[in-house]
């Protein structure tokens, strides 16, 4: 028997989807469920992932929202026949380490990309450094993102970067609007290597890091790299596997 929590996130839909099921299923403790059913859009599934991920649970999300990349679509069939027949995907999340103004470091994690955009009107300065190599000495524009393969899609595609394969073993570093050096449109490195972002004009020209959904102003630094220790497993049915989405999604890119 497969044991399931149940969360919810606050919007009209969500709690509708929630009565139905807690009508129908019992809600298990976290800690003792089998899997972890989040009903919501992406970005409570992100937030989730990041709450529960210490349970080392399988997740199934639940579309509530309007997207939906990382969820399933509702059918009102057996739960437990379409979670046995899911398709798993495991993915590493990024680990970031942010140091502000004041040199308080702050630790965070991010499933789909970590972003540094200018917090003010003046656009940022950063330096990029990959490994031991400084790859770009002064970028200057509004930012600048990295992508895991899951988040390809997300933030990093409408701002032209790449779309990666989830098997790719890499991450996508994309410029947001540059101006100098105006035609770099970024790089794809390996996952195991260290990148480093520093704002080269904290004072005049502030940047906000924003790890998912999380935000942290008045940055000075941060360190990223792929965290292979943490493993998060999402459940998809078949057909609409994150494989496939992803897939598809890169056949309509190369198409436009």
């Amino acid at each position: 028997m497969i044991k399931f929590h149940f969360t919810f996130d606050k919007t009209k839909n969500s709690q509708k989807l929630k009565k139905k099921l807690l009508n129908k299923y019992k809600n298990y403790s976290a800690k003792k469920s089998s899997v972890i059913v989040v009903g919501g859009g992406d970005g409570y599934m992100l937030n989730s992932l990041k709450k529960y991920e210490k349970f080392k649970k399988p997740f199934y999300g639940i579309n509530c929202g309007t997207y939906g990349f990382l969820m399933n679509r509702y059918a009102s069939e057996n739960l437990e026949k379409k979670i046995r027949r899911a398709k798993k995907t495991t993915i590493n999340p990024l680990q970031i380490v942010s140091c502000n103004n004041k040199t308080h470091k702050k630790a965070l994690i991010a499933v789909n990309e970590v972003s540094l955009f200018r917090q003010t009107k003046q656009t940022a300065s950063l330096k990029l450094e990959i490994g031991k190599k400084t790859i770009i000495k002064k970028l200057i524009g509004d930012g600048i993102l990295i992508s895991t393969p899951a988040g390809s899609t997300a933030y990093n595609l409408s701002a032209y970067g790449p779309i990666l394969s989830l098997n790719s073993g890499k991450l996508a570093i994309t410029p947001i609007s540059p101006f100098r050096p105006r035609r770099w449109k970024g790089k794809i490195i390996s996952n195991v290597v260290k990148i480093k972002l520093i704002n080269l004009d904290p004072k005049k020209r502030p940047v906000a890091a924003v790890a998912d959904n999380i935000e942290i102003r008045n940055i000075k630094s941060l360190t990223i790299k792929t965290n292979k220790s943490i493993n998060l497993t999402l459940l998809h049915d078949p057909e609409r596997s994150l494989v496939k989405r992803i897939k598809i999604e890169q056949i309509r890119k190369n198409f436009n």
